[in-house]
């Protein structure tokens, strides 16, 4: 289940935690941050990267069309991965694109955390979750020691996915959340 949870970043008190849609968008909405659900295509698990793509394809026509992105891949990833962990690292520490990042997941979960503003947002996106990571953002994403998903990636121009590491020690501070813990009111 789709989860936030968001952080005083000085106190580390929580200030959301959620698993309710409608407010996980309108509380990334105000960071620029596009957070919606996307009914999820009935295919066998663990189908091909071209019947995804083919399967989300009126979606994915009309959402680049609105955001004048240009293209989508499918990228999977699994624990049996020999460079699991190799990928994971890579966007493990806090960065920010000179584009924005844009993630649907098919199958699969994994938490994109962004530093915005004094406060830590942890996203944890599953199955049928679109979001959408602006540019320049300080974020950082982890998919867990045993990562499995298959997502959608939306992007206008590859290069732009270059990670830009900031340098500070956010994402060690503020491990990503889990959805298995249980939602509460805001403290």
């Amino acid at each position: 289940m789709s989860r936030l949870v968001v952080h005083d970043a000085k106190s580390q008190s929580v200030l959301l935690d959620t698993q309710d849609a409608r407010v996980i968008a309108d509380t990334l909405r105000p960071i620029g941050v596009r957070f919606e659900r996307w009914e999820v295509a009935p295919l066998p698990a663990g189908a091909a990267a071209e019947a995804v793509l083919e399967a989300y394809r009126p979606q994915l026509d009309a959402f680049m069309g609105e955001t004048g992105a240009g293209t989508a891949d499918v990228i999977k990833l699994d624990p049996s991965h020999p460079q699991k962990d190799a990928m994971r690292a890579k966007f493990l520490s806090e960065h920010t694109h000179t584009e924005d990042e844009v993630r649907f997941f098919h199958e699969g979960s994994g938490n994109f955390v962004l530093h915005v503003d004094g406060k830590v947002y942890d996203a944890h996106c599953t199955r049928g979750d679109l979001i959408s990571v602006p540019a320049n953002s300080q974020h950082w994403f982890d998919a867990g020691t045993e990562p499995s998903f298959t997502v959608l990636r939306v992007f206008t121009d590859t290069t732009g996915w270059t990670p830009h590491y900031t340098g500070t020690d956010m994402a060690e501070r503020f491990p990503a959340a889990t959805a298995a813990a249980p939602a509460r009111a805001a403290e």
